[in-house]
């Protein structure tokens, strides 16, 4: 059996150190499954902690096991309550596990909480019984990317990439990696290549080679701008037409859940004074006639079509087969 690695052993030596500011008093069986090694490795790191000085000492009798000298711990200061909530409750273990930054996020999680002080120490039991972020859309793949955990790396470290993508045919593109988004279940990649930031499906990545050759960031970027500059300018290049159209009171509330949402909210702004009704007249964008076609027939009766003639025909043929239908 090789030499243990030190850099795993100093990882693992903190993160006992800290189980034990966390939880006072664990026994050596505790220990061994948090840490996931043997019993006698953790009599070997106790000792190892005594000799460099850290106030860990054994406590005898049935309820006995490991602990740190009272007093021993590092606190947060001026963290209130809700603070500390909201500080577990702002992380995705979903996402970073599939970003293969699983340990990482437990790690930070074990120092925040062994930081607490002991009034505290309940708050990311509150918080995961109360909230849950369920991130993934209902019919996605519930399997991250096989390449997401790769491109996470290169995105840390600052490494150009060769990317090999999939759409129409498989392209190559030498690329500095940005950025990683979740949007509705889906990662993307945003990429500076040849000069121009692009956004690359991930699960379309085909393979990474990495270059080891670190690029220089843009420290000016911002991700969370650009990816919402680009997602308006997503949907707009869609919205290319728009139709003249009547809506109920119900079906200008029930609009958003039939339309992407942006064109639901200029419809409904551009909406004029309503009738005694309450039916409204508006301009909807629209991708399409035929797309139109289908999102309206969602509203049933609650909307009417007044333009382009070829919808409202559509509409209005619709509408006589489905009389027909509950004649019967």
């Amino acid at each position: 059996m090789g030499r243990e690695n030190g850099r795993v052993r100093a990882s693992r030596l903190v993160s006992l150190v800290l189980l034990l500011q966390a939880r006072g008093t664990m026994t050596a069986a505790e220990l061994a499954q948090e840490l996931e090694v043997s019993e006698r490795t953790v009599y070997r790191d106790v000792l190892a902690l005594s000799g460099a000085g850290i106030p860990v000492y054994a406590e005898q009798g049935r309820r006995g096991g490991y602990r740190l000298v009272d007093g021993y711990r590092t606190r947060l200061t001026g963290l209130s309550r809700a603070e500390a909530e909201a500080l577990f409750l702002s992380g995705l273990p979903g996402p970073a596990e599939d970003m293969g930054l699983a340990d990482a996020v437990a790690t930070a999680r074990l120092k925040v909480l062994a930081a607490l002080p002991p009034s505290l120490q309940d708050a990311p039991a509150r918080t995961g019984q109360r909230f849950h972020l369920d991130v993934g859309g209902w019919f996605g793949d519930a399997e991250p990317p096989p390449l997401l955990a790769a491109l996470a790396r290169a995105v840390w470290q600052d490494e150009t990439v060769v990317l090999r993508y999939r759409r129409d045919r498989e392209v190559t593109r030498t690329a500095d990696p940005y950025g990683l988004v979740l949007k509705g279940g889906i990662w993307y990649l945003v990429a500076l290549v040849g000069g121009d930031y692009r956004t690359y499906r991930v699960g379309r990545v085909t393979a990474v080679e990495p270059t080891g050759v670190s690029f220089e960031r843009d420290e000016t970027f911002d991700l969370r701008g650009f990816w919402a500059e680009r997602a308006a300018q997503f949907v707009e290049s869609l919205l290319t037409d728009a139709v003249t159209i009547r809506l109920s009171p119900a079906g200008a509330r029930a609009l958003r859940y039939s339309v992407e949402p942006p064109a639901a909210r200029w419809a409904l702004e551009a909406a004029g004074e309503p009738d005694e009704r309450g039916w409204v007249v508006t301009r909807l964008p629209v991708e399409s006639v035929d797309v139109a076609y289908t999102q309206l027939l969602r509203l049933g009766p609650e909307v009417e079509v007044l333009d382009p003639a070829e919808l409202r025909e559509r509409m209005a043929e619709a509408a006589r087969r489905m009389g027909l239908l509950y004649r019967r």
